[in-house]
């Protein structure tokens, strides 16, 4: 199973190669990584996401307590969250299929960033799950590129699981 860890840090050089080595050393694959300032200063948060059971997770956590500078380590994977992922994706499109590329990147919301005679670039922020889809619908035209960045995710102040929501609307 995939966990979404979210570890605050102090911002200080070497925090992220540490927690990186951490993993390392111990065999793990981290398989998304977004770091970036914290809502308080000096503070930073890293969103990733880890394969591994519960008790692998748990193991994980209390290595990256032993950090000197680790402040708070939580597993949101079972949290209802808000996750975003940003990708650009470059997509073969010559004239004649141009007008079907970007109909497709309107329905899924994506914003055209460059257009080139034989491409078009587009930016496509959502959850995880919209990435994947977009480049499966997409690959029939030819990918060039892709960059994505990390899972950011926050836990929902609301505490609504959205999930839980989509099934059991496409249960009615």
């Amino acid at each position: 199973m995939k966990h979404t860890l979210s570890v605050l840090v102090e911002d200080e050089a070497g925090v992220l190669s540490r927690i990186s080595s951490l993993f390392a050393r111990r065999g793990f694959n981290i398989e998304s990584l977004a770091v970036g300032p914290a809502e308080q200063g000096g503070v930073t948060r890293i969103t990733m996401v880890v394969p591994g059971d519960d008790r692998v997770i748990e193991q994980l956590t209390k290595q990256l307590y032993k950090l000197v500078n680790v402040l708070k380590v939580q597993d949101i994977t079972e949290v209802p969250c808000v996750e975003r992922e940003l990708m650009l994706l470059k997509v073969n499109a010559t004239s004649s299929n141009r007008s079907e590329v970007i109909e497709i990147s309107q329905i899924f919301r994506c914003r055209i960033v460059d257009v080139a005679e034989d491409s078009v670039t587009l930016e496509v922020v959502g959850d995880p799950g919209k990435m994947v889809a977009i480049v499966q619908v997409l690959q029939k035209f030819g990918l060039r590129e892709i960059a994505r960045t990390g899972k950011v995710s926050l836990p929902r102040e609301s505490g609504v699981n959205t999930e839980l929501l989509k099934s059991l609307q496409t249960k009615v």
